[in-house]
């Protein structure tokens, strides 16, 4: 397939001169390089004439959409390996202000590059348009209270190397719903982006990320929310908020947040490899099933790690919408290979009517200077087994066969991660044969003798550190 890019009448004898193209995204070949559409009117009619592989660029300057009126792709198909691509000129050049930039439907692999969305709407992939792109882009909508940024229902989605950024008001950055009102859009994937600067002071209603809703608790997403950073967001409790089922959550950095990880609703959720640090919460686990692995936690302020309690035993089809609102026990998770450090609660349970049931802690090293390392309410049927204790705080309530009080050897690296050196009790302890870790939050294979806590200890360099700005957004590799 041929790439053709767009170009305004009055452009079209011009010389020919080179269009900065994006790195990462799928290019061939054109016929000639030339020059980019400078009006929406010529963005427009670009869209309408696209065909699959097309790339469509718009000229840098700012661009405001009148009121009522919107850029419409409606009945353009790409396809995977040849979508209709709509860019700006350059990374932040192409400024869309207004009520409403991109509205989409009956769609499908549309590619959304490198513009700056300042709107006032909720922009929208709806259901009707699966495999939509939306790539280095920098968001920042007007501050309007109840307002969500970006709302996802189509299938097979990807929302990767973007900025989200400033909001004081009430309102989600990324909303992932489905069609209907229980179904869940498919294998979205969410990465590299960067979440910050979210500060609504409400208790609820602020998250950078959430993932289902509690109507659709039970229906699986399959969605992966990777290598994403979050820095400042404060507008709720839960940064990745969790309502969905079968999803994975894997090597994000949460850096002085008031919110954390939380499985609020669904089951069968693997949370892996995440830097949560200096904030104020951690990881909260309700629901069946899940997996939390190979997490750092450190010098948050409230609840590192919570096992928690229900109003429910288990959501289930048919219940009112009360009950599928209420907190679902967790039972049969595996907590295991996880390092908390320096919190001022470590590992904690709740006191709802429906204890946490079955649930396996494993080869966890938990590290505190005050307080009780182990503070769980009511529980049945826990495994506790070889996890390491140490510092100044109390035990707690664990039972005395599942852990060792013994100085894990730390050392602080030049990242801040506190790390295993050479002697360490934690080398090779590991006990639990249950669960397949096959590499540690550094990305170092564990191998047959695995070691406590989500290091492994090696003199290589971490092939995994906490991610920064650098790492993230529209500039990242």
């Amino acid at each position: 397939m041929q790439r053709r890019t767009f170009l305004t009448g009055t452009l079209l004898g011009a010389a020919v001169a080179a269009v900065p193209l994006d790195a990462l995204l799928s290019t061939r070949a054109s016929a000639a390089v030339t020059a980019p559409v400078t009006s929406l009117d010529a963005l427009q009619n670009a869209i309408d004439r696209a065909v699959p592989g097309d790339r469509i660029v718009l000229a840098d300057g700012t661009y405001t959409v009148p009121s009522g009126r919107a850029v419409s792709v409606s009945g353009k198909h790409g396809t995977s390996s040849a979508p209709i691509t709509i860019v700006s000129e350059s990374r932040g050049g192409a400024v869309l202000q207004g009520e409403r930039s991109f509205v989409l439907s009956n769609s499908s692999h549309i590619t959304l590059s490198g513009f700056a969305f300042r709107q006032s709407t909720t922009l929208e992939i709806p259901a009707s348009c699966p495999g939509v792109r939306l790539t280095r882009n920098d968001f920042r909508f007007a501050d309007i209270s109840g307002l969500d940024w970006v709302v996802v229902r189509g299938d097979d989605a990807k929302i990767d190397r973007n900025r989200f950024h400033d909001k004081t008001t009430e309102g989600i950055f990324v909303v992932v719903d489905g069609p209907g009102s229980t179904a869940m859009a498919q294998r979205l994937h969410i990465f590299r982006n960067h979440f910050s600067g979210h500060s609504f002071a409400g208790a609820n209603g602020g998250e950078p990320i959430r993932l289902g809703v509690s109507s659709r608790a039970l229906s699986s997403a399959h969605a992966v929310v990777e290598y994403n950073l979050f820095e400042r967001c404060d507008g709720d409790p839960e940064t990745i908020s969790v309502k969905s089922s079968d999803n994975t959550v894997r090597h994000n950095t949460i850096r002085d947040s008031r919110g954390g990880i939380v499985l609020r609703h669904g089951n069968h959720t693997t949370t892996e490899g995440n830097y949560l640090i200096g904030g104020t919460e951690g990881v909260r686990v309700y629901g069946n099933d899940h997996l939390v692995v190979n997490n750092y936690l450190s010098g948050l302020s409230g609840r590192a790690l919570v096992i928690g309690s229900g109003t429910t035993r288990d959501h289930h089809p048919g219940e009112t919408t009360e009950e599928r609102r209420g907190n679902d026990a967790c039972d049969r998770a595996v907590i295991v290979h996880n390092t908390l450090i320096g919190n001022a609660g470590t590992l904690s349970g709740e006191t709802r009517d429906y204890e946490p049931r079955d649930v396996v802690v494993a080869d966890n090293l938990l590290v505190a200077a005050a307080g009780s390392l182990v503070a769980m309410g009511k529980t049945t049927g826990f495994t506790w087994q070889s996890n390491i204790l140490w510092g100044a705080a109390s035990n707690g309530n664990i039972p005395s066969g599942g852990y060792r009080r013994i100085d894990p050897l730390l050392r602080q690296e030049s990242d801040g991660i506190s790390r295993l050196t050479a002697g360490s009790p934690a080398i090779g302890a590991a006990t639990l044969v249950s669960a397949s870790v096959a590499d540690d939050i550094d990305g170092h294979q564990r191998g047959t003798a695995r070691d406590i806590g989500a290091d492994e200890y090696t003199t290589l360099p971490p092939v995994r550190r906490p991610l920064t700005a650098a790492d993230v957004g529209p500039n990242a590799a």
